[in-house]
């Protein structure tokens, strides 16, 4: 039935909610995690330690890690600096950040959505120059906690605007898990229709419950790209109640059961999914952690 590309966000997405951790402990994750299989991982982010003090150490992070043959790694910048931060430190493949909520987009960088665009204009074209490629993310696709719904007419409007100025590839953030498989419908079919040759690639909370049903209903529009992060670490720091993004074990597990590859070990990963745990000192939300794959028998 093909094949699916899973981008692990779990060290940046995931960490980056969590109380702060050592660089040993989050250099041992990136590097278990680059060995399960997965082929693209989100590894830190570029970004004031005020803003996110879990993520000071960035630099630190990424000079220790293994970096692993074979796997694409990503850093998140939400400005130029720290898109000149990520390029210094040898990132190829660069994560900008705009939420389609401008409440949303004041709270997480202190300006409007479109003073953001403005911005992301000119690092498109300052990545490109130093040979990485630009992918856009679009927080609060589905939904903001200040704002409410919103509109995909809006989604689709910054799509087009961030296409005109250059970007290789776009994302949609469910950041505080208001998806559902109706709302990814809507938002994916028009963004398709206006953007067909587009690459697309979703990131879904499981805050109430329905990531795998709106990954089911991406991949029925064509969607094969998609974020997790592993044991269901993360949140957002400027989204209330939103824990819980979709665990990558979860994924993986239902994924494997439909007959869909995904080149990641499903076994391996738990095992990981059980030191991410270890390393935050509580336990993750993960069903496939806590139960292990519906193939694991009990004991006569």
């Amino acid at each position: 039935m093909g094949s699916v590309s899973i981008r692990e966000v779990g060290p940046r997405d995931g960490l980056q909610n969590e109380d702060p951790v050592p660089v040993e402990a989050k250099v041992r994750l990136l590097d278990a995690l680059g060995r399960t299989g997965v082929r693209r991982i989100e590894a830190v982010s570029f970004v004031h330690p005020r803003a996110i003090p879990q993520m000071a150490d960035a630099d630190e992070v990424w000079d220790a890690a293994d970096k692993v043959d074979g796997v694409r790694y990503s850093a998140l910048v939400p400005n130029s600096r720290g898109a000149q931060r990520a390029l210094a430190a040898g990132f190829t493949e660069v994560e900008v950040v705009v939420s389609a909520s401008d409440t949303h987009n004041r709270r997480n960088v202190n300006r409007s959505t479109e003073e953001s665009l403005d911005d992301i204009a000119g690092m498109i074209g300052e990545l490109h120059r130093h040979g990485a490629t630009a992918e856009v993310i679009i927080s609060t696709s589905f939904g903001c906690p200040y704002e409410g719904d919103v509109d995909p007419v809006r989604v689709a409007g910054i799509v087009d605007r961030v296409v005109a100025d250059g970007a290789d590839r776009v994302s949609f953030g469910d950041t505080t898990g208001m998806a559902t498989p109706r709302r990814v419908r809507e938002v994916v079919s028009l963004v398709r229709d206006r953007q067909p040759e587009l690459p697309l690639l979703l990131h879904f909370h499981d805050t109430r419950g329905t990531a795998l049903a709106n990954i089911l209903t991406a991949l029925e529009l064509g969607v094969t790209e998609f974020d997790a992060s592993v044991g269901g670490l993360g949140g957002c720091p400027y989204a209330p109640g939103a824990t819980g993004n979709v665990a990558t074990e979860e994924v993986v597990h239902m994924l494997h059961d439909m007959g869909i590859d995904t080149g990641i070990d499903l076994d391996t990963l738990i095992e990981v999914a059980a030191l991410a745990q270890e390393i935050v000192g509580r336990e993750l939300p993960s069903g496939v952690l806590r139960a292990g794959p519906r193939t694991r028998l009990v004991a006569g």
